[in-house]
């Protein structure tokens, strides 16, 4: 892994981290990586926010992996700040190679370094393969999850 960079992610890896949302099931469905118009917005929004994180793992000149990190600061658990990791994604040639490990464990250094108490994420309940991963990694399936589409 040391030929791999973890750095913020730029507005030119938009179309290899909208390629890698929707490739899946679940992502194909959801994502169009046809028109970059509302990630390009999302991008801004995200880029103005310093509670956010988006960053891409690169080997070499491709972009190979990503997540969203979101810092949350909260009066529960003592005035807890917690972070969210959200939209993990590993290129297709790089499944099962570490790289996934290796962006939650980046993850969950940044949390710590910006004072979180609390590192939490959710996953489809299709998922199961992620679920072992997150559980491999020390995370707790702790809560029950639930989502309401506006």
């Amino acid at each position: 892994m040391s030929d791999l960079e973890i750095r913020p992610a730029e507005q030119d890896d938009l179309p290899a981290i909208v390629a890698m949302l929707a490739d899946d099931p679940l992502g194909a469905k959801r994502e169009s990586p046809d028109d970059l118009t509302p990630y390009t917005a999302a991008f801004a929004r995200l880029a103005q926010d310093p509670n956010q994180r988006l960053v891409v793992a690169v080997r070499g000149d491709k972009v190979v992996g990503t997540l969203q990190l979101t810092l949350i600061p909260g009066l529960s658990r003592k005035g807890t700040t917690r972070s969210l990791i959200e939209g993990v994604r590993i290129h297709a040639d790089e499944r099962g190679s570490g790289l996934g490990t290796r962006l939650i464990e980046w993850a969950v250094e940044e949390s710590r370094a910006q004072g979180c108490r609390l590192v939490q994420l959710t996953s489809d309940v299709t998922r199961t393969d992620a679920h072992r991963f997150y559980e491999r990694l020390g995370f707790e399936a702790s809560h029950v999850g639930f989502k309401l589409s506006l």
